[in-house]
């Protein structure tokens, strides 16, 4: 995404996740005052469409089906969590790796 602008791009995301269509991308990019013609023109090439296709390809095949998730030593950790649920998981990895 060109740089440049003033908003808070993921914040605007977050907030319009069920809005995400090409001309609702070029319309949070003119709100976060935004390089108009560079972001239009980036989005309208594809150039990074296969990257992304890549990724979510990827995070599939772990089993990956939302955001946020995260792996620690592998273990699978979905959902947007208390930090003590984190502290679990990484305490219990750690005793596992002391055995």
């Amino acid at each position: 995404m060109p740089k440049s602008g003033s908003g808070n791009t993921t914040d605007k995301l977050f907030a319009n996740q069920r809005a995400m269509a090409i001309p609702d991308l070029k319309r949070y990019a003119g709100e976060l005052d935004l390089d108009q013609l560079a972001f239009d023109a980036c989005l309208d090439s594809g150039e990074t469409a296969d990257l992304v296709r890549q990724d979510i390809a990827e995070a599939e095949s772990y089993g990956v089906t939302s955001t946020p998730t995260l792996f620690i030593n592998g273990r699978m950790i979905s959902g947007a969590l208390p930090f003590e649920t984190f502290e679990t998981v990484i305490n219990d990895e750690l005793a596992r790796g002391e055995r």
